[in-house]
């Protein structure tokens, strides 16, 4: 069977993956869920986008192919930008994380949510201020997450991806608004030997709606990196 590793994205709940990792079984694919320290496994650590680029390293065995959704993504290219292209011998990208945008949303909740605190004691008020701003993965983060991820979006400044020529599939929604399609289609520019496929209807989590459509693309993917087409 041809082993996959997968790193998943920013969530507490990693387990529907493994709904995905069982239809992949399927196709002949070994799949290996990496749990990410703080999210797939509790920690009250906050790490930088160096720690979880080590970390992926000491995981996957050089020689491999990895999927990376969402933040998982964003891991991985910089594990490449540390390691070097050769270390895998193929990368999935499903609705990458990696692709710095400034946004004003996002800075304009982190004060609201310091500012209105004392408010938020109310799950009403509380669930109307998420609503208004987008804040949810960041104000219902614990103290060392909101670090960790204000460290992974800042880490997008810096990262080098046409520098990269590892061979790449990159998987992406056309109904993403987390990581929308603009994103996707400026990191296969970017990404020297990539190809892109954009799924009609899909949002940013497929693996929360059909688990055994996206394996069979999955193992689309990992079919062709395998053969090197």
């Amino acid at each position: 069977m041809q082993k996959l590793y997968i790193i998943h994205g920013w969530t507490y709940k990693p387990e529907p993956w493994l709904e995905v990792i069982k239809c992949l079984k399927k196709h002949k694919i070994d799949a290996e869920l990496l749990r990410v320290p703080g999210l797939g496994t509790e920690s009250t650590e906050s790490y930088t986008i160096e720690d979880y680029a080590k970390w992926a390293a000491k995981s996957i065995p050089k020689g491999s192919i990895a999927l990376g959704h969402s933040n998982g993504g964003r891991i991985l290219l910089n594990m490449l930008n540390d390691k070097g292209s050769d270390y895998l011998k193929g990368l999935i990208l499903l609705d990458s994380a990696g692709i710095y945008e400034e946004s004003t949303k996002r800075n304009m909740a982190r004060v609201l949510s310091k500012t209105f605190a004392p408010l938020k004691k109310s799950k009403i008020l509380r669930k109307a201020f998420h609503k208004v701003v987008g804040a949810s993965d960041y104000d219902a983060a614990p103290e060392n997450m909101k670090v960790t991820l204000d460290n992974m979006l800042n880490s997008d400044k810096t990262l080098k991806l046409d520098g990269i020529t590892t061979p790449t599939q990159i998987i992406w929604g056309t109904d993403d608004n987390i990581t929308p399609p603009r994103q996707g289609k400026k990191m296969h520019e970017l990404l020297q030997n990539s190809e892109l496929d954009m799924k009609e209807g899909w949002r940013h989590s497929r693996y929360l709606v059909d688990t055994q459509e996206l394996a069979d693309v999955i193992a689309e993917k990992v079919n062709k990196l395998t053969e090197g087409k």
